[in-house]
């Protein structure tokens, strides 16, 4: 059993109290499941990649266009903010919204789920790693923001 869920028995379905009008699993994939929209929430809220050129040379593959597109998507869905820096130069940057850094979690829990599951892709040991072991600076997600 996953030590965070506990249920009185394994073998019944996991029932919510409340009724759902949508599945949540369903309506966040739908938000965050296109393609580039983790890795680009990755850049700009972990990694501190947080400008338009900085983010497109962090992720080869990634068109100015699509990137474009999604970074329009993530602010409409109140995930990021643009930041101007310089108004005349016309110089933006990018930062996680309050609901943005509610995205944090989501993406810690793909790193460790990466690294335990499948080290021989994501180190170059390929030794199996717990987060503390990779962010051992991190007490607590509030370290983050």
């Amino acid at each position: 059993m996953h030590p965070g869920i506990q249920t009185a028995d394994t073998r019944k379905p996991l029932t919510p109290a409340v009724p759902y009008r949508n599945c949540p699993i369903l309506i966040s994939v739908g938000i965050l499941g296109k393609k580039w929209t983790l890795l680009i929430l990755r850049d700009i809220g972990l990694l501190k990649i947080n400008r338009f050129n900085q983010i497109l040379r962090s992720l080869p593959g990634l068109t100015p266009r699509v990137l474009t597109l999604r970074l329009h998507e993530l602010e409409a869905e109140g995930l990021i903010r643009a930041v101007m820096i310089h108004d005349t130069a016309r110089i933006v940057e990018w930062e996680l919204t309050d609901k943005g850094m509610d995205t944090i979690p989501i993406l810690m829990s793909f790193i460790a789920f990466s690294a335990r599951w499948y080290p021989d892709e994501v180190f170059m040991d390929q030794r199996a790693r717990d987060l503390d072991e990779i962010y051992p600076q991190i007490h607590s997600l509030k370290d983050l923001g």
